[in-house]
């Protein structure tokens, strides 16, 4: 999925990433490029992050969103 909450209202994006969630828990994998690392993040189980086309982090979501420099970079702006 590419940028599946793009313009969307706040509602509707917390409909669709439960949509996505229930997804994954019946035994999808699922691809997801997303702006909003925080919450795609919330709901995955491995995350790369991508600066201009290159991966400059990877692990698990949980390492990542513990990472203080992702955080202060990305996920706090």
């Amino acid at each position: 999925m590419d940028e599946p909450s793009l313009g969307l209202a706040p509602l509707i994006v917390r409909h669709l990433f439960g949509i996505i969630t229930t997804l994954n828990e019946k035994g999808m994998t699922i691809l997801l490029v997303e702006q909003n690392a925080k919450r795609a993040l919330s709901i995955s189980d491995e995350g790369y992050v991508l600066r201009l086309g290159e991966v400059v982090m990877q692990g698990t979501s949980r390492t990542l969103l513990e990472n203080e420099d992702l955080l202060k970079t990305y996920l706090l702006a």
